[in-house]
């Protein structure tokens, strides 16, 4: 079975207030976006929100339409290269959004995708309602109205046959900087035990992310809290590891531990997941 989705980004004045979408059908979407961001972070994050929100149909084809040549390029042909480099480009500069692109490498490990373009703004059903979407949470970010985040991989998708954990996989897409660094929406209680275990999965994801772009210095709300926790270890240090370092995750009812190991360093991480995820402790030491 093919899973066919488009992906879209936004951006208001570029760099300005900045949204992102993917959208499968009217019932099987989600947005979300930034107070501030670029259309090609718009663009990549809807195609890393995408694969997360599909990432229990792992074995399933993913379709993707997509009208920016940049993502489609970026995905099938630089990435490679800049991996080998060090995510450098060829004239040694950094590649622009390496938290993202870093962040879709790992989520198209084991699967099978291939992308589309098509072009924008022509009355392609499906990139139409992308493109509108991400320009709707761009729209709210800049009048500060609520974000019209979208029901998420839900029962209603036509296109596929989605499992419990679907709509909690999409639901708690990781949004940026300028959210709160732990600021998810809670879980669904379908299928509770899966449906927890996505919900620590994507905690971890967060943090993971996050520590990329406190490496960059471009995440204060990380750092801080490192600064709170370390004990004899560099920020610096941790900031730059917590992304790779090694894990061990474990949910014990409505609580999850996550168990990080970097080079002379253990972190320990614990989130309540209901009634929503929030976490509750944190201590990092040698």
């Amino acid at each position: 079975m093919t899973i066919t989705a488009a992906v879209d980004g936004s951006a208001l004045h570029n760099p300005g207030p900045a949204g992102w979408c993917w959208y499968i059908d009217d019932d099987c979407w989600a947005a979300g976006g930034w107070k501030e961001g670029t259309n090609n972070r718009g663009e990549l994050t809807a195609l890393a929100e995408l694969l997360r929100a599909t990432a229990h149909l792992a074995d399933e084809h993913l379709h993707v339409l997509c009208d920016s040549q940049y993502v489609i390029n970026s995905v099938t042909k630089w990435m490679p290269g800049w991996k080998r480099k060090g995510w450098k480009k060829r004239d040694g500069k950094p590649v622009l959004n390496v938290d993202i692109l870093q962040d879709i490498d790992a989520l198209l490990v084991g699967r099978k995708i291939d992308m589309e373009w098509v072009k924008g703004h022509s009355g392609h059903d499906m990139n139409e309602a992308a493109d509108q979407r991400a320009r709707a949470a761009a729209t709210a970010y800049q009048k500060g109205t609520k974000v019209p985040h979208g029901p998420g991989f839900g029962s209603g998708a036509s296109q596929v046959a989605p499992t419990a954990a679907a709509s909690a996989a999409a639901s708690r897409s990781a949004e940026s900087s300028q959210q709160s660094l732990f600021d998810f929406d809670s879980p669904a209680v379908d299928s509770r035990t899966e449906t927890l275990r996505t919900a620590a999965e994507q905690a971890l994801t967060t943090l993971r992310r996050a520590a990329r772009r406190a490496e960059q210095g471009s995440d204060r709300a990380l750092r801080t809290l490192l600064a709170d926790a370390v004990t004899n270890v560099s920020v610096e240090q941790v900031a730059g590891e917590l992304s790779s370092a090694s894990e061990e995750l474990t949910v014990i009812g409505a609580t999850a531990v996550a168990l990080l190991r970097g080079e002379g360093w253990t972190a320990l991480a614990t989130w309540s997941l209901e009634p929503e995820l929030k976490l509750v402790g944190w201590h990092l030491s040698r």
